[in-house]
């Protein structure tokens, strides 16, 4: 339901005499009419439109009226884009016309030719569907007197004439109608229906009842645009020795750019650019060396044409140097009990981890200016050493960002490119800065042992300065060239395997190593942390799915083997998968899942249980092996075949491990008798000994004392005990040497239910330094010497080998 309004420079009069008031109507108007919907137009009384009948409901409400009264109400719009407007979305003023005759036109649609009677306003509407019915009561026009309406009367015959002269698109019989009409009223009706273009100036005009007010509103309107006219002439006349063929784009976009101006809506972009920056120089608070090298820079870039690639170079250098976080922090929390309650709440256990973090909260807070030390969390995968940096930052009221250094080899990502060249940006840590808006954040250098260096530099050197307490205050990025305090930054790298990382760089930080959780540790984690969070993941609430300790316990023993929880995370993941396909199918869900319907939910476990591993015969030691996904119980093969004493290995042993197999063997050779065997028996025989998992690369010295108890093992037919397990460095002596991952190898060795374990003495103080609840339940027997060993694991009687 559309009507269609001739665009300006139309004439809707065949004649002058069109314009003129129809006679006027005598007999009295009906009060309830059809209302008739125009979206962009606005009816005027006494005067003609055509009104296009594009719709099925727009010919059925001309046809209703037509046989109701032949008069319609004209109502426009508030929003000319709504399809089927309901009574709200109408002006309250309208025009009551007169239906004169109905034309079909060439395209298949069809108009309606009305005549507008009188102005009229909406009381209410009686009914709204099909169509609006309203009832409206007519508004009386006040007569106007004097000199002042002549005065306006005429102006405004002036005015509308002189637009006509200066506007191409108004012709001569558009002036003709304007001196044919000699009455203030109609002369403002027939501006707002025929040289008005904005709707709301139109409705304007017909809501206003006093005729005196109308004209002057609509000589108002007139001479704004009259003024605009004349403005866009003179515009015209000055450019137009400018302009060619070629230039008219350029043109245009000059003449709509001084009309601004002329308005006062816009300044020069380039002057509003330079004081942008400028103004951003000063608010920055940056130190007096970068302020100059900015005003410097500002002065440079002011006498830079735009169209020289210098200037967005220029441009882009002085945005970077406004913008970083020259003199803006955030408050560090002083609240160390608060603190300590938001590490608790993100994470289980790590007190270690969490007592070094509220120290440094607490000379922070005795001594603000206490630039701290680097933490380094080392451990292996899935352990939380992200997380657990997210969680500072949250704890101590800072912002937080994050960025993985594994396979960066350009030392430019940590200190920039230097601007000559092309596309040169600064480095990682002053985008960080500048991303957090604050010279005090948390940022975490993920898998820092994961750099690489090739020909592009080697970005472990980069680390050097930003990562060291006593330069990186004084940090300069090549592109920036001033220098910016880093020290007030907390900087956390996390690694999974410490020798990887170079020494010097190491040297600059502060380990702390997060160990493997035990499974009642990772039965905690899972319930208070992992299940809410995938039950929220997955739109699923408790009574869909109910995981208890113990499904949690044999999901985390039978269907993982790692020393974090991120394997553990995936099962849950999978069992709230389950139960979310449940709850879409609207199918009975898990609801709380017992320990015997695992198997159907997850398949068969995947490892076996820990008593049941492996089958107990002569020969098989169990060892503690370290690995960069934490510890890891290691298992030693020994066999014997008649032969000529020739050592064979197996199972992808590095240089180091062979030594270690050989080591064992010849020092097992020299002291045959203190060990219930002779050298004739290891002359006589062949050995091969065999690591489990051949796929797997294996090196290092820590399995020679649990190689000699294999080949004792296997010469004097004694099974090896199963609650015990071992790691030392053997010499050709018989020597039991220190060795390293004693924490990670506890850990294995308790959540694999173990018992006793047998360490280097010198490892006494590692163990030493443990939590108590990560070697409760295990003994541990310290050896100096090989002969310690065998009384440890085989007793001090002696067997003669068969």
């Amino acid at each position: 339901m559309t009507q269609e309004d001739p665009p300006p420079s139309t004439i809707l009069v065949d004649s002058p005499a069109t314009a003129v008031p129809a006679v006027t109507v005598e007999h009295k108007l009906p009060s309830t009419l059809f209302v008739f919907p125009l979206r962009e137009a606005v009816a005027f009384p006494n005067l003609m439109m055509p009104v296009l009948l594009d719709s099925d409901r727009a010919r059925e409400i001309v046809v209703k009226a037509e046989s109701q009264s032949n008069h319609l109400f004209l109502l426009t719009q508030k929003d000319s884009t709504i399809e089927e407007p309901t009574a709200d979305d109408f002006y309250e003023v309208g025009v009551i016309a007169r239906i004169l005759k109905t034309l079909k036109l060439p395209d298949g649609n069809s108009s309606v030719m009305v005549q507008g009677v009188q102005r009229a306003r909406v009381r209410r509407f009686v009914r709204r569907k099909p169509f609006l019915l309203a009832r409206v009561r007519e508004v009386a026009e006040i007569p106007a007197q004097g000199k002042r309406v002549e005065a306006v009367y005429r102006k405004l015959q002036e005015a509308l004439n002189r637009v006509a002269g200066l506007s191409d698109a108004l012709g001569e019989e558009f002036s003709t109608a304007v001196l044919n009409i000699d009455t203030p009223a109609q002369l403002a009706d027939f501006t707002g229906c025929y040289f008005l273009k904005r709707t709301e100036q139109r409705q304007a005009i017909l809501e206003a009842a006093d005729v005196g007010n109308r004209t002057e509103l609509a000589l108002e309107y007139v001479l704004a645009e009259l003024e605009l006219t004349e403005l866009g002439n003179r515009i015209q006349a000055e450019i137009r020795e400018k302009v060619e063929a070629a230039q008219k784009e350029y043109f245009l976009r000059e003449q709509l750019k001084i009309i601004r101006r002329e308005l006062g809506e816009e300044t020069d972009a380039r002057e509003a650019e330079l004081e942008r920056i400028a103004t951003a120089i000063e608010e920055s608070g940056m130190p007096e060396v970068a302020r100059e090298r900015a005003d410097e820079e500002l002065t440079r870039l002011r006498t830079t044409p735009v169209e020289s690639a210098e200037y967005s170079v220029l441009r882009n250098y002085l945005d970077w140097l406004a913008t970083i976080p020259w003199a803006k922090s955030t408050p560090d929390r002083q609240d160390l009990k608060l603190a300590g309650r938001v590490l608790e709440e993100d994470h289980y256990g790590l007190d270690e981890v969490k007592d070094r973090i509220l120290e440094f909260l607490a000379v922070r807070k005795l001594k603000p200016e206490h630039s701290g030390s680097i933490l380094c969390f080392s451990g292996p995968p899935g352990v939380g050493k992200t997380s657990l940096g997210r969680s500072i930052a949250r704890a101590m009221g800072r912002e937080f960002w994050r960025f993985s250094l594994g396979g960066l080899r350009d030392e430019s990502e940590i200190k920039g490119h230097r601007r000559t060249y092309i596309g040169a940006m600064p480095g990682r840590i002053m985008q960080g800065l500048k991303s957090c808006g604050s010279n005090n954040p948390v940022i975490m250098l993920d898998e820092i042992d994961k750099l690489g260096s090739d020909f592009r530099g080697d970005p472990s050197s980069a680390l050097l300065e930003v990562l060291d307490p006593e330069q990186n205050h004084e940090f300069l990025d090549h592109y920036l060239d001033v220098r910016f305090d880093l020290s007030r930054v907390m900087f956390i790298a996390t690694a999974n395997v410490l020798p990887s990382i170079p020494a010097p760089l190491r040297d600059r930080m502060e380990v702390i190593e997060l160990p493997g959780y035990l499974i009642a540790e990772k039965v905690q984690i899972a319930a208070r942390h992992l299940v809410p969070k995938q039950l929220e993941r997955h739109g699923l609430k408790k009574k869909d799915l109910s995981l208890s300790s113990a499904v949690l316990k044999h999901v985390a023993q039978l269907y993982t083997r790692e020393s974090g929880v991120r394997g553990l995370e995936k099962q849950v993941v999978r069992l709230c998968r389950k139960a979310a396909a449940a709850v879409a199918s609207r199918r009975k869900v898990p609801g709380r899942v017992k320990i015997e319907d695992l198997q159907k939910l997850l398949g068969p476990p995947r490892f076996a249980d820990d008593g049941d591993r492996r089958v107990r015969v002569p020969g098989v030691v169990q060892g503690l092996a370290w690995t960069p996904h934490g510890g890891d119980v290691l298992y030693i093969e020994a066999a014997k075949v008649p032969g000529k004493g020739i050592l064979k290995l197996t199972g992808s042993l590095g240089d180091v491990m062979s030594e270690s197999v050989r080591i064992a063997h010849s020092y097992l050779e020299a002291h045959a008798e203190d060990f219930g065997f002779t050298l004739q028996d290891m002359r006589e025989h062949d050995f091969h000994v065999h690591f489990p998992a051949g796929a797997i690369p294996k090196d290092g010295p820590s399995a020679g004392i649990a190689i000699a108890c294999a080949v004792v093992s296997v010469l004097t037919d004694r099974k090896f005990p199963a609650d015990l397990a071992m790691t030392g460095e053997l010499t050709l002596v018989g020597e039991v040497l220190p060795i390293g991952g004693v924490r990670e190898k506890v850990v294995a060795a308790r959540r694999l239910g173990l018992k006793r374990v047998v360490l280097p003495a010198e490892n006494k103080r590692d163990v030493d330094e443990l939590k108590l609840d990560l070697i409760q339940g295990l003994k541990f027997t310290y050896v100096e010497e090989f002969r310690e060993v065998y009384a440890a694991v085989f007793g001090n009687k002696r067997r003669r080998s068969r």
